[in-house]
């Protein structure tokens, strides 16, 4: 035996189970999944040359462990993997002379559900195919589960539940913080389904399709898969999209399922083929760790070599600094791309990344642009020692099993996106288009670094025109707004600096109590602050405080010098004092019910949220509506106005 192939194969085996504990039990990435396929394969090699196969290898372990706090139980029979391929002739060779059945292999977490007597009874996952997690009240709350069925024996079927795309995106947009982010929708529905807390569960539009009966007594099948299938769809399952293939028709049908991929809204990371003829496929038996009445084929990859141009270091508001691969563009499975996520240092190393190399590219699962291989290797070089935002020092942190980059500045502009946000945000200088998300992309290209790189987008407009999701009227609509947005109030920019404690209102008692004067402003004491009727010491410290900060002052002055702030009106008569409005529905004379609170305290009035006692109007042009604040208003015998009587009021 050669040594040699020993330590190679025991270096596999630790790499790959390593590997393979980073992905299923931590959600992170230490190789890309092409490096582990190829790893895998070469461990299997070695192993079927040498004899030998070790008790810890991935080759034997079907799974991992389970983790969570959730109620364990044994499966009444194994569920294995599946043997796998990437070549039609090796399905041809399993299909014969037989018919068999092909269909999606989803990519999400398998689940086998009980029914007794036409009630769900018992959903268990997978788990590490021997014994799995029991999450039947979560199960009770996926999107398309039926509780109750027709049938009254004791059925069991196995399926996948998913997280789609469109679904997966909108979650990943709600969470602020970007290292919390769900890296696919694999992850986010494992992490979805085994909730201790169903209510969260129901939130994330699981769904459920089954693809194998396991169980149903007393029903003639006749002996075919296919009519499995039917039958549960006629039970109220969603089944998986299923063709009969034979050897003559696999080919086309591989095909067939290719070009519905860039459609799918669902993950799939390959197709499946199981025997239609149930019989002969149990007659076949099964091996350690595959069934052989099924066969994954899993899709070969569309490579692609190219050159690797930059590493793209793109900060976050963690102040984790993630590798971005810049390469020359390339066609892949019908779209050009020209970028791929490398995740962490540690995966730059595993490929020996450098400017230069010649790289081999491919869409995993046929979407998601990846590095397969570096041809040339020249190595790991010039990881940056400052970050690219705002020049601050960075360091590499071992976290789980990956090396990382992080920004060491606490004042880096990438971690304060909220602050800018603020800013753009309606109360302040209202400028639609920039989310946070956009903003994050403009900060971490050096776009924006300070609020008055807002007013100057179009320094920089051949870069975002060539960013996804952005294009020439986009870029258009969003300088158009900035420069709307130069003409603006001081209440609004002062709120719009984000200084502790003030809000809008806060702003506009300061800037008319120094006689909107910017200047003045600025040279207030806390002591000139604290005489200001509803200002307080807290207030009062905090805006001393924040333009106490020489850099604070100088972005300020420097924010004005973009802005257009009209005079002031001689201050209006406060013909609402003491006057209580609640604002409801929709507006006609106004762009939107802000600015009619904004009029109503302008004139020395109050708007608040709920109608109460206190409340004087309810301000409602569906005067006759029975929506639960006119309900309210008129049980108190408050006064329902229209907006016509509002502006009425308003004249007088």
């Amino acid at each position: 035996m050669s040594r040699s192939k020993k330590d190679r194969m025991l270096e596999l085996v630790e790499t790959l189970n390593k590997a393979g504990r980073a992905y299923y039990q931590e959600s992170a990435e230490i190789m890309s999944n092409r490096e582990y396929d190829a790893r895998y394969e070469e461990l299997e090699g070695l192993e079927k040359e040498l004899g030998i196969t070790l008790a810890n290898s991935p080759t034997v372990n079907v799974g991992y462990e389970v983790l969570s706090e959730l109620p364990k139980e044994r499966h009444d029979s194994p569920m294995l993997s599946l043997d796998k391929t990437k070549e039609i002739a090796e399905l041809k060779r399993f299909l014969g002379d037989q018919k068999a059945l092909m269909s999606w292999k989803l990519d999400g977490l398998t689940i086998v559900l009980t029914y007794r007597e036409g009630q769900l009874y018992k959903a268990v996952t997978r788990g590490n195919g021997e014994v799995g997690e029991v999450i039947t009240n979560n199960a009770r709350v996926f999107r398309n589960i039926p509780l109750k069925i027709a049938y009254q024996g004791e059925l069991i079927l196995r399926g996948e539940a998913v997280i789609g795309y469109r679904e997966f995106d909108r979650i990943n947009s709600e969470i602020e913080d970007v290292d919390a982010k769900y890296k696919n929708p694999r992850n986010l529905c494992s992490g979805s389904v085994r909730q201790l807390n169903n209510e969260i569960t129901a939130k994330r539009n699981v769904h459920f399709y089954a693809f194998s009966l396991v169980q149903a007594k007393d029903v003639d099948f006749r002996n075919s898969r296919a009519c499995q299938m039917n039958w549960l769809r006629r039970q109220g399952f969603e089944v998986v999209e299923f063709h009969e293939v034979t050897q003559e028709n696999v080919e086309a049908e591989v095909l067939k399922f290719s070009e519905k991929i860039p459609q799918n809204d669902f993950p799939s990371d390959g197709l499946v083929l199981i025997y239609d003829d149930i019989e002969y496929g149990r007659s076949l038996g099964r091996t350690s760790k595959f069934p052989r009445d099924s066969y994954a084929f899993k899709w070969a990859d569309e490579l692609r070599e190219t050159k690797l141009t930059e590493i793209e270091w793109s900060p976050s508001r963690t102040g984790l600094i993630n590798p971005v691969a810049i390469f020359e563009p390339v066609e892949l499975e019908g779209t050009t791309v020209s970028r791929a996520s490398v995740h962490n240092i540690s995966i730059m190393e595993e490929l020996e990344l450098g400017i230069g190399d010649q790289i081999e590219v491919y869409k995993a699962n046929m979407i998601i642009p990846q590095i397969a291989k570096n041809l040339t290797r020249s190595g790991v070089k010039n990881i940056p020692k400052k970050c690219p935002v705002c020049h601050g020092d960075t360091e590499i942190r071992q976290v789980a099993n990956a090396k990382a980059l992080y920004c060491t500045n606490p004042e880096c502009q990438a971690k304060h996106v909220k602050s800018f946000a603020l800013f753009v945000s309606r109360d302040a200088l209202n400028i639609e288009g920039l989310s946070e998300a956009t903003l994050e992309k403009f900060i971490s290209r050096g776009i924006i670094r300070e609020f008055a790189d807002i007013f100057h987008l179009d320094r920089h407009q051949e870069e975002i025109q060539s960013m996804e999701g952005f294009g020439e009227k986009s870029y258009r609509n969003l300088v158009g707004n900035a420069e709307k947005a130069r003409t603006t109030t001081l209440p609004r920019v002062i709120y719009a600096l984000g200084i502790a404690n003030i809000g809008i209102a806060n702003a506009k008692v300061i800037c008319k109590e120094f006689r909107y004067d910017a200047e003045a402003m600025l040279r207030a004491t806390e002591e000139e602050l604290n005489e200001i009727p509803g200002v307080g010491d807290v207030i009062a410290k905090a805006f001393v405080d924040y333009f106490a900060s020489e850099n604070h002052v100088n972005r300020f002055r420097e924010l004005l010098k973009e802005l257009v702030i009209p005079q002031e009106e001689e201050e209006k008569k406060q013909i609402f004092t003491g006057v209580n409005f609640v604002i409801t529905g929709s507006v006609n004379h106004f762009a939107n019910r802000g600015e009619v609170k904004e009029l109503i305290e302008s004139l020395g009035g109050k708007v608040t949220g709920s109608v109460t006692s206190r409340t004087n109007y309810l301000i409602n042009n569906d005067v006759a509506s029975t929506s639960s604040k006119n309900k309210k208003a008129n049980d108190l015998g408050i006064p329902i106005i229209s907006e016509e009587t509002f502006l009425e009021m308003v004249k007088q």
